[in-house]
């Protein structure tokens, strides 16, 4: 799959249900992906159908033709960006059939948008076959009345929603429960009945596909296939960084960078200062909870706001990367963070911490390679004193439940027998003892969450490579590392480096997969548990 999908891109363009995108679907049906449960069977996948769509821009089952692009100026156009809700990537429709797709964080992004395209074409192909009854693209009663519902511009009230959930239900093979059940997932402020209209739209193309011949094409623009490894929007967003700690005088200092997401750092240095009412009442990791319940937006606002006034820096991304960054000086912070020497040392010898949100996959390697680059002033190359990289991410485990935890030793990178031994600074015993599940041993670089296959990962796990979890940028982050301190010498050789993971999912265990829903406040404990050992460690270093 991974070696069609670069042969189509290259080729330009390809029609998802013909004879070039055969290979696709055969390969997404022998593999079977855990995520996408019985894409495989007769009856209709639900939620793997959720997780996909979830991804992709609101509308997409309504368009013909697709087209990945690279950030083309429609920013700056009268098309508004479409934002899928789990994953940040401007999407623009063009007009009724077309969808324009902007990838900026490389090839994972388009591997992971195709095999995401290919199941939903699967899934419309399904449909179709269960309504139409001849050659001549006539159908069932059940499809009729499905458009008439789709269709009317009325409201309908529950007695006529479950009608129509009930000729949905025969439509997908599946029982009127297990509809009824996901149908308010799908649902929108703009949009209730949005399931309904998607099952309509996703069956409506595939009949018109297979009775008309109108084929679904998918498209990749002339322009993202010039630029794709160029890493130019890894450039000017490690550029925008180096320009910020240079003016702000930062970048001789100790410098550490942690890749995790936009809260836990700050929340982990500033919430005891910022909620000390709130910590007499509760317990530090219930206040942890409330901070990550986007209901709670004043206490949050709390924290960022004495965050900001005492030595942090909110980098917005603008670079098209999607990676915004935190920079925390920590020498205005009064005590530092579980260092009791921290007052008694000099300004130049406090850390400074860099957070960048999650990169995705291949990114991983474009942003960290860029951002340990020299920055260039005037001329003259000024090499940052980075003294230790952490990475802490979610990743699926494979012995284990969610909400544990990980400690690799090494990332293995999936399709090759590339591997990447190191030395992590975070230990298993760092983070036992906690009331967590903390396992170790390598980790797999997987191509995609969504071609998790469950015998290639038991293979892996029960084999002499040891294998304890995946996830998609540890191979990739570790390839920069290496490359900038034992080859470029742009930092020093002997630059820390940690990485944890907590789980997000079991892709061996059926109903424990990304498809089966987030981990709510499960991973609260474990994300906070891992970033105090992180900070622990670089305040005293």
């Amino acid at each position: 799959m991974y070696i069609t999908m670069r042969h189509l891109f290259n080729r330009g363009f390809y029609k998802p249900m013909g004879v070039s995108g055969e290979t696709l679907r055969e390969g997404l049906l022998a593999l079977r992906p855990e995520i996408y449960g019985s894409v495989a069977e007769d009856k209709a996948e639900l939620n793997g159908l959720l997780y996909v769509l979830e991804r992709l821009p609101i509308g997409i089952e309504q368009c013909r033709y697709i087209n990945l692009t690279s950030d083309e100026g429609y920013g700056d156009s009268h098309f508004q960006p479409i934002v899928p809700p789990k994953r940040r990537r401007n999407c623009y429709r063009i007009d009724e059939e077309q969808m324009n797709i902007e990838i900026t964080r490389g090839r994972s992004e388009i591997y992971d948008i195709l095999t995401h395209l290919t199941f939903l074409f699967i899934e419309s192909h399904k449909i179709m076959r269960r309504v139409v009854i001849d050659e001549d693209g006539s159908v069932t009663r059940d499809w009729k009345k499905l458009e008439a519902v789709v269709l009317s511009k009325e409201e309908i009230d529950k007695a006529e929603r479950e009608v129509a959930l009930t000729h949905a239900a025969n439509i997908l093979g599946r029982t009127f429960y297990e509809v009824s059940k996901i149908y308010p997932k799908f649902s929108t402020p703009n949009n209730p009945e949005q399931f309904l209209h998607i099952i309509y739209w996703m069956g409506k193309l595939a009949i018109e596909e297979t009775v008309n011949n109108d084929k679904r094409i998918i498209t990749f623009s002339p322009i993202l296939r010039e630029r794709l490894g160029h890493h130019i929007h890894g450039e000017v967003w490690a550029d925008k960084i180096k320009k910020y700690l240079v003016d702000a005088e930062l970048l001789q200092r100790p410098i550490h960078i942690i890749s995790a997401n936009m809260h836990s750092v700050m929340n982990t240095l500033y919430a005891p200062l910022a909620l000390k009412a709130e910590i007499k009442k509760k317990d530090i990791l219930q206040v942890y909870e409330m901070l990550s319940d986007p209901s709670n937006g004043q206490v949050r606002q709390k924290v960022s706001k004495l965050a900001i006034s005492e030595g942090m820096k909110f980098i917005e991304d603008s670079s098209g990367t999607n990676i915004d960054v935190q920079v925390f000086d920590t020498a205005k912070l009064e005590e530092g963070f579980r260092n009791k020497e921290f007052t008694s040392l000099k300004e130049e010898e406090k850390p400074v911490i860099i957070v960048m949100d999650y990169a995705f996959g291949e990114q991983a390697y474009e942003t960290m390679d860029e951002l340990l680059k020299p920055y260039i002033l005037d001329g003259d190359e000024i090499k940052m004193n980075v003294k230790s990289v952490s990475i802490m991410g979610k990743a699926g485990i494979l012995e284990g439940g969610k909400g544990d935890i990980m400690i690799p030793s090494a990332h293995i990178f999936e399709g090759t027998a590339d591997n990447y031994p190191f030395k992590n600074e975070l230990k298993k015993d760092d983070l036992e003892g906690h009331g967590i599940k903390v396992v170790d041993g390598s980790m797999i670089t997987v191509l995609g969450t969504s071609l998790q296959n469950r015998d290639i990962l038991k293979f892996f796990h029960d084999s002499t490579w040891n294998v304890s979890g995946l996830e998609m940028e540890g191979a990739h982050y570790q390839k920069a590392i290496q490359a900038a301190s034992k080859l470029r010498k742009s930092i020093a050789e002997d630059v820390q480096v940690r990485y944890a993971y907590y789980a997000s999912d079991n892709p061996l265990e059926t109903g424990s997969t990304l498809a089966s829903g987030g981990l709510g406040t499960t991973g609260v404990k474990p994300t906070y548990l891992i970033t105090e050992k992180i900070l622990e460690q670089i305040f005293n270093s």
